[in-house]
């Protein structure tokens, strides 16, 4: 009987933290596609990838040429010639995946720009987003735009529009 209702009054004070608990969601995206400088930053972002992936084209393309010559002339070399041409090839290579790499791992240059052009704006919006949850009294906000999972979000506790006018946007 004591155990019934140690999980009776569990049950009831769950029931009533919950009722007494304000909950919300905002569209991540819907908000920084709003944002001007957001889009800017996405463009130049895109602007530079595109310029460093031309560019890793390029050289990839020297070092096509370069086997290609290589296949074409081979019987015709001497075996040091032979060695010296695939060191060149191999060489060449590796230092188009160095470059590669540099501009497009985790740790490159693009992530880097990424962090320096997008971060602030993000920053800004979870900090308006934090802003509206403390003056609003809201438990948790959710983010529809990273969960997709959500399979019913009533429009009413939308608070997007909020965040943006927080950030000074309409």
């Amino acid at each position: 009987m004591k155990k019934i209702s140690i999980i009776f009054t569990v049950l009831m004070f769950s029931t009533f933290a919950s009722q007494a608990q304000k909950f919300g969601y905002v569209d991540s995206e819907y908000i920084l596609k709003k944002i001007p400088a957001y889009a800017t930053a996405q463009e130049q972002l895109e602007k530079q990838s595109k310029q460093y992936q031309q560019e890793i084209e390029n050289k990839y393309k020297v070092v096509q040429d370069l086997y290609t010559k290589y296949q074409s002339e081979k019987v015709l070399l001497t075996e040091d010639l032979r060695q010296k041409r695939e060191t060149e090839i191999i060489t060449k290579e590796k230092e188009v995946k160095e470059l590669q790499k540099s501009y497009f791992s985790p740790e490159g240059a693009v992530a880097k720009k990424r962090d320096e052009l997008l971060k602030p704006v993000q920053d800004k919006m979870y900090n308006a987003i934090k802003d509206v949850s403390t003056e609003g009294g809201y438990a948790i906000i959710f983010d529809i735009a990273s969960n997709p999972s959500i399979i019913y979000n009533n429009p009413r506790y939308d608070l997007s529009d909020k965040i943006l006018e927080k950030m000074g946007f309409k």
